[in-house]
């Protein structure tokens, strides 16, 4: 190395090699580019699939409670709900007594796709080439992280 690559500049900090969130954002991006085979048999993007695994496993809710648990806010999950509802996978519906409450539930073909969704977990094992004890290391980090910044917001 020569006497000029080893000194350090005030400009380090702002190069992509130094950041954490630019492999963040790579890895997920290349997951979810994995994830568009298997749910293309579904009919879902994977936004789509996450509001679905949601309501799959807790059933219907508010639409601002289904935000809070996705990380959406209304401008980008309204359309995608209106998306599912043509789709026939889900209805939306004003609460009685709050007009601007909308409440999300399954229909019975959302609740049936329940069924074909069991097959995409198994076809995405082995998209991150990492030892089932890394991969549960590095989920139990970002779920810590995650944790953190929500505190912080």
């Amino acid at each position: 190395m020569t006497e000029h690559s080893q000194k350090t500049s005030k400009f380090d900090c702002i190069k992509l090699s130094n950041q954490l969130c630019f492999p963040l954002y790579a890895c997920a991006k290349e997951v979810i580019r994995q994830y568009r085979g298997p749910l293309e048999e579904l009919g879902l993007t994977y936004t789509q699939y996450v509001v679905m695994m949601v309501l799959w496993e807790f059933g219907g809710m508010t639409e601002g409670e289904l935000g809070r648990k996705v990380y959406l806010d209304s401008g980008t999950l309204a359309p995608l709900l209106k998306r599912l509802e043509k789709q026939g996978l889900l209805t939306r519906a004003r609460l009685e007594g709050n007009e601007r409450k909308l409440y999300i539930s399954l229909t019975a073909q959302g609740e049936a796709l329940k069924e074909k969704a069991i097959l995409v977990p198994p076809a995405m094992q082995g998209c991150i080439d990492l030892s089932q004890e890394e991969l549960m290391e590095l989920k139990r980090l970002l779920d810590k992280a995650l944790l953190r910044m929500e505190a912080h917001t």
